[in-house]
């Protein structure tokens, strides 16, 4: 059987670009077709803002890589068009398990309430998301939005100016020329338009590797995430087990440092590491396996002049806790609509709050990291000593379980005090503040039923429940009642009688009150747009 990412979903074919006279500009130029660079491109396409993608290879990433996409990352793709197929392909699961040795100490439920069109988590190989994306945004292309991917085209030098970005693309035909009103780097850790640009990307390495294994097997163990401290097959180290779509089985072994990378990569020293953690009896067959050890880095600024960079190549975290690609998502998230803007004649300011706001998630995501890896892998006699006394008495007190750090699993950043935030009224819940992302909830008959969230995002709209609002406004507005409506009424109002809440684009909330006031909407509207 043919695996899609043996398949070039984006062949390379001749642009009129490479055979025009002088190079082409275009509004927005991606790099690279990742996750995030075509979360990207959807995201303006949708918005109408010309784009082009240009990535070096010409079919998705091979091996599993990211699997866990998190509720935030499934709402945005809900945006994005593509939400409901990554759900219905991947593999739902809201519960975890931690283990010492063979013991199990304890067990969680990521989303333990009701009301919530979405799961915590869904597992989904990388190859397969971009496969869905990729056929997103030529369907999107096809019916006419303006947008390109091309694959092949690999971007050899930048030159950054005040007005544009000048662009040197390599493909099979020769090279070319093209420029970019703006250009968003998207090109992963390594990230060629960084290196190019000269910029630093300071952070920390771990010294402990990791083998990953896709392993093909069939197995009636249920669907949630298990991590083990100090597994009978894996000694003093640790390891994770999560199921994937189409019967695979994705394990990571902590082997230590100083290994040699190659030799543990070999079929005949991997498949008995396997075959002591799922038992002699084990029926499987290895799908792909890789050695990994941790970074966590971050670029100064992630804004430079007219150069954007998002995901992996403006940040980088460790697995544990499923925040790189979800993390980078939520970036494209924050920029789309702020570029689209700033496009049609917004303030640039929009774009500063991008750098301030993903920053800020940024180093939340590193801080969750990095004490993560400190807790799987301790460095010190006194750090395991702690690691295993908290591992011990959380098997038999629940107070000390939240201490237990086997990676705290990614949830959106609110951007608290951030420079697009406005009115907070007292007495509101504190999870709909501003700077927070929306909270679903499920709406009622009378309410024409459906999720809260379908009704909110992709340009800015007031959410009025239960408060008399002017029939004609600037904005379109979304009008609920919170009686009878019980999930409503907790996540939005609080003790309150009633709210407005004014909506980014990306269904972040920028300010909110608990009675019409005009004027006091129009300066938050003004902003959210960085015009006040």
């Amino acid at each position: 059987m043919t695996r899609i990412f043996e398949t070039p979903l984006y062949p390379y074919a001749r642009a009129a670009d490479q055979d025009a006279a002088a190079p082409v500009r275009h509004p927005v130029v991606v790099a690279g077709a990742g996750p995030v660079g075509l979360v990207a491109a959807i995201d303006l396409a949708q918005r109408g803002v010309p784009v082009v993608v240009l990535d070096e290879n010409d079919r998705v990433s091979f091996g599993s890589r990211a699997i866990c996409f998190a509720k935030r990352t499934l709402e945005i793709l809900d945006r994005l068009g593509c939400g409901e197929e990554a759900v219905t392909r991947g593999v739902t699961w809201n519960t975890g398990r931690v283990f010492k040795g063979e013991t199990e100490i304890y067990s969680f439920d990521l989303l333990p309430e009701e009301g919530h069109r979405r799961p915590a988590f869904v597992n989904l190989q990388q190859y397969t998301l971009e496969e869905i994306l990729v056929r997103r945004l030529r369907d999107l292309a096809e019916a006419g939005a303006p947008v390109q991917l091309r694959g092949a085209n690999s971007i050899s030098a930048v030159g950054a100016h005040h007005d544009h970005v000048r662009l040197e693309v390599d493909t099979p035909e020769g090279p070319y020329s093209l420029q970019a009103g703006w250009l968003v780097a998207c090109d992963g850790a390594g990230s060629p338009v960084r290196r190019m640009l000269g910029l630093d990307f300071p952070g920390r390495g771990f010294e402990d590797c990791f083998l990953i294994a896709d392993v093909a097997m069939h197995s009636d163990l249920s669907t949630e995430r298990r991590f083990w401290f100090d597994p009978p097959f894996n000694r003093g180290q640790s390891a994770l087990l999560h199921r994937q779509p189409e019967g695979i089985w994705r394990i990571d072994l902590q082997i230590g440092p100083d290994i040699d990378r190659e030799a543990e990569k070999a079929p005949e020293r991997v498949i008995p590491r396997i075959r002591s953690m799922l038992g002699e009896e084990a029926r499987f067959t290895l799908d792909w396996v890789s050695i990994y050890s941790f970074q966590c880095r971050r670029m100064e600024r992630f804004r430079h002049g007219r150069v954007i960079f998002a995901g992996d190549a403006a940040h980088q975290v460790s697995p544990f806790g499923a925040r790189g690609a979800n993390s980078g998502i939520q970036d494209a998230d924050n920029l789309g609509w702020k570029l689209a803007a700033v496009i049609a004649g917004g303030s640039e300011r929009l774009l500063d709050s991008y750098n301030w706001e993903r920053v800020l998630a940024a180093d939340e995501n590193i801080l969750a990291s990095t004490r993560s890896t400190d807790f799987i892998s301790p460095r010190s006699a006194a750090s395991r000593a702690f690691r295993d006394a908290v591992l011990d008495l959380a098997a038999r007190h629940e107070f000390a379980r939240p201490m237990v750090n086997s990676g705290r699993l990614s949830v959106p950043c609110i951007y608290d005090d951030g420079p697009l935030n406005g009115t907070d009224a007292r007495g509101l819940p504190a999870r709909t503040r501003p700077g927070a992302p929306a909270c679903d909830a499920a709406l009622d008959r009378k309410q024409g039923g459906g999720w809260l969230l379908d009704r909110l995002g992709g340009g800015f709209c007031l959410l009025a429940i239960d408060v008399d609002m002017p029939e004609e406004n600037d904005l379109p507005a979304v009008r609920l009642t919170a009686k009878g409506a019980p999930t409503l009424a907790e996540r939005w109002l609080g003790k309150a009688d009633g709210a407005i809440y004014l909506i980014r684009p990306d269904q972040h909330i920028a300010a909110r009150w608990t009675s019409w006031d005009g004027p006091a909407v129009a300066a938050a509207l003004a902003r959210a747009e960085a015009r006040g």
